[in-house]
C-alpha cells in the first residue's frame, strides 16, 4: 500500500485518537487502551513500510503522548460495571450487529431445517431430542401434564443448573469461533434445528400453543443470548480470517476482547433466564395474558439492548466527536 492511501485510510482514525488524547477531562482508560493498540499496529506498520518518514515521526509521536496518558489515568471508576453496560459495551457493540443478524439468520435457518426434517421423518424427533426425552414427554402429555418436565427439579437446582449449562452452550459458541468461525456456525445450527424438532413434536401432538407459552416464559431470554454468543464466536473467527492492516495476532487478540466483552455482557440475561426458567415456567396454570407479558417484556428487553440502544449511543457518540471538532 502507497503511504498516502495508508494516509486517506487511518487519518480519521488518528484525528481521534489525538481528539482523545487532547480532551482535559479524565477518559475511560479501556477505551484509551484500545486506540492505543490500533495507533501502535499502525507505528509498525509505518516502521515496516515507510521507514524514517514523516508518518513514523507523527504516529510515534502520538503513542508516546497515549503510553504517557494510560498511566497517568489508569484507575477504576466507581461505576465502572455501570459504564461499562451503559456506555462502553453497547458503543462497541454497535460495530458487530452484522455479525449478530448472521448468527440469527443461520439459527432460524436451521430451526426451519428442524421442523421440515421433523415433518418428513418420524424419527427425526428422536434422533435429535433422545428417546428418553421423547418417552417422558409422552407419558407426560397422557397424563394431562405435558410441560411436567419443568416440575420435577428443585427451583434453585433447576435455577442454577440450567443457568450453568446455557453459560456452557454460550461459551462453546463463542470459543470454537476460533475455528475461523466455522465452529460457531455448528453451534448455531445444533441449536437450530433442536429448537425447530422440539417445537414440531408439540405440533404434531396438538400442544404447539401450550408448550409455546410455557417454553417462551425462559425461552426468549435463552434462544436470544445463545444467538448472541454466536454473535461473539463469529467475531473471534473473523479477527482470524480478516486481520485487515493488523498482525494476524494483534487482529486475533482485538476479536478476543471483543468477543469477551459480548459474553460478559450475556451474563445477567442468562441469569434471569435461569430465573424464569426455575422458579416461573414450572407454573403452567399461570393465565395466558401474564405469560404473553412476560414474553413481550423479554423479547423487548433483548432487542432494545443490541438492537436499538446501540444505535442510539453511537448516534450520541458521533454528536459528541462532531461537537468536539467543531471545538477545536
Amino acid at each position: 500500500m502507497r503511504e498516502a492511501a495508508f494516509i486517506k485510510n487511518n487519518k480519521a482514525r488518528w484525528q481521534l485518537f489525538e481528539a482523545v488524547l487532547d480532551k482535559k477531562e479524565e477518559i475511560n482508560p479501556d477505551k484509551l487502551a484500545d486506540l492505543y493498540v490500533e495507533i501502535t499496529d499502525d507505528l509498525s506498520y509505518a516502521k515496516t513500510f515507510y521507514p524514517q518518514s514523516n508518518t513514523e515521526i507523527y504516529l510515534n509521536a502520538i503513542a508516546s503522548k497515549a503510553h504517557q496518558k494510560i498511566y497517568k489515568t489508569k484507575k477504576e471508576s466507581k461505576n465502572r460495571l455501570v459504564t461499562f453496560f451503559k456506555k462502553e459495551f453497547p458503543l462497541e457493540f454497535y460495530q458487530y450487529q452484522k455479525q449478530l443478524l448472521i448468527a440469527f439468520g443461520v439459527f432460524a435457518f436451521f430451526a426451519i431445517v428442524g421442523m421440515y426434517s421433523a415433518a418428513t421423518d418420524g424419527d427425526f424427533v428422536r434422533l435429535i431430542l433422545g428417546d428418553g426425552y421423547v418417552n417422558m414427554t409422552l407419558e407426560n402429555i397422557e397424563k394431562g401434564d405435558p410441560m411436567a418436565v419443568y416440575k420435577e427439579q428443585g427451583e434453585m437446582g433447576m435455577f442454577i443448573g440450567i443457568t450453568l449449562n446455557n453459560i456452557r452452550v454460550a461459551m462453546y459458541a463463542f470459543v470454537l469461533g476460533m475455528l475461523f468461525s466455522v465452529g460457531t456456525l455448528y453451534i448455531m445450527m445444533q441449536n437450530g434445528i433442536m429448537l425447530g424438532s422440539f417445537l414440531y413434536f408439540f405440533y404434531d401432538k396438538n400442544l404447539l400453543w401450550e408448550s409455546s407459552r410455557t417454553i417462551w416464559i425462559h425461552g426468549t431470554i435463552e434462544i436470544s443470548v445463545i444467538i448472541i454468543a454466536g454473535a461473539a464466536g463469529l467475531v473471534l473467527g473473523n479477527g482470524l480470517l480478516f486481520p485487515k492492516t493488523y498482525t494476524r495476532l494483534a487482529s486475533f487478540m482485538k476479536s478476543v476482547k471483543a468477543g469477551l466483552k459480548i459474553m460478559v455482557s450475556t451474563i445477567p440475561f442468562f441469569i434471569v433466564a435461569g430465573f424464569l426458567e426455575g422458579f416461573v415456567t414450572r407454573h403452567t396454570e399461570m393465565s395466558d395474558t401474564l405469560a404473553l407479558i412476560i414474553i413481550g417484556v423479554s423479547l423487548f428487553s433483548i432487542i432494545y439492548y443490541y438492537g436499538y440502544y446501540p444505535i442510539k449511543i453511537h448516534r450520541l457518540n458521533e454528536i459528541e466527536q462532531n461537537q468536539l471538532n467543531l471545538k477545536k
